[in-house]
């Protein structure tokens, strides 16, 4: 099949694999492996997958892996013929880290797994396998303790980040905060466009948008003062398009990380994962979202032009059921979604 485009490079992500399973209330860990080989055998037409996004945290990708462990990974996608772009540090308290907003311990441990992040990105860099991608973040909270003293936490929040820009700068590495509902001060657009310019970071910190979850931040989940879409919307395109316009003004100049993805406009939580943003399958029949339409929001400028401020974008299908997962078919969707979107806003 001859594409218009080559970029952006067409990944997948592991962690629907580890996120929101392992619990005793939730379904097993798929393996990395596993993850790796549905990724690989997806094909549209002769198209394939370019490559992961990861998630640093075991029984995938260890956050105290050794170098030896590392080659092995790099030879091991490569394999494949896919490539790592962004990687995620498990900063969670119940990871390892700790609240960005809590005690100086919370933050030190916080700090700690973004070193250990930005130690193994680098690292797959210089085993050639991690072209292009980020460190992936977050506030480590939820927005119910952050309510308590939002001003004060907010700045509190920002410093740490700072901190954490500090540590990603010495590595060569770039963070993005993934804006989610269930993440303290980044639970809204308007606060987490307050986070990244109280930060102050440009050139260190971004944002890495996420379509399931940026659809919530239209309808004021968690935060019905920063709702954009009026009260009684039923879903009129044009409305909807109206509010992302003014959403993606705001957010889409941070933007250097980006999640193709569906939403039916619900939230979900799976095992330990707070609820969220849902992800559904591309074609899910109650999903809100016309994907490669409304990814031209975050792809493109104002005036139209693409953006190509980030060389590939990630599928991500955050606590799909292993039963879905599974299904070839489940792929081979996915990936002839990723393809039109990129024809639709693509470049060479």
């Amino acid at each position: 099949m001859t594409q218009a485009y080559t970029y952006p490079k067409l990944h997948n992500a592991t962690w629907p694999g580890v996120v929101g399973k392992g619990s005793a209330d939730g379904e097993p860990f798929i393996d990395l492996d596993t993850m790796i080989d549905f990724t690989a055998k997806a094909s549209v037409n002769g198209v394939k997958f370019d490559g992961i996004d990861l998630f640093l945290f075991a029984p995938h990708v260890d956050i105290d892996s050794t170098d030896d462990d590392l080659k092995k990974l790099a030879d091991k996608v490569r394999a494949k013929n896919l490539a790592i772009g962004s990687v995620v540090a498990p900063v969670w308290g119940g990871t390892g880290g700790g609240s960005a907003m809590g005690d100086d311990a919370n933050r030190q441990n916080f700090l700690t797994q973004v070193r250990k992040g930005c130690r193994i990105a680098k690292r797959l860099r210089e085993l050639g396998v991690r072209p292009y991608g980020i460190v992936r973040i977050d506030s480590a909270d939820g927005p119910g303790g952050w309510a308590k003293d939002s001003e004060a936490n907010q700045k509190r929040i920002a410093e740490t980040f700072r901190l954490a820009c500090d540590i990603a700068a010495d590595h060569g590495e770039r963070l993005a905060a993934e804006g989610e509902i269930c993440w303290a001060g980044m639970h809204s657009w308007k606060r987490m466009l307050q986070l990244i310019e109280l930060t102050d970071r440009p050139g260190t910190l971004g944002f890495q948008a996420d379509m399931a979850h940026t659809l919530l931040y239209t309808l004021g989940y968690n935060a019905q003062e920063d709702r954009i879409v009026p009260q009684g919307f039923n879903w009129e395109p044009a409305v909807l398009d109206s509010a992302l316009a003014t959403l993606t003004a705001a957010l889409r100049p941070w933007t250097i990380d980006f999640h193709i993805a569906q939403n039916d406009a619900t939230v979900k939580g799976s095992g330990s994962h707070d609820k969220t943003g849902r992800h559904c399958l591309p074609d899910d029949p109650n999903g809100k979202l016309k994907i490669a339409h409304h990814a031209g929001f975050w792809m493109r400028d104002a005036y139209g032009n693409v953006t190509k401020k980030f060389k590939h974008v990630c599928w991500d299908g955050c606590m799909f059921p292993n039963e879905t997962m599974k299904k070839p078919e489940t792929w081979n969707k996915i990936l002839a979604t990723m393809i039109a979107v990129r024809e639709a806003h693509g470049w060479n």
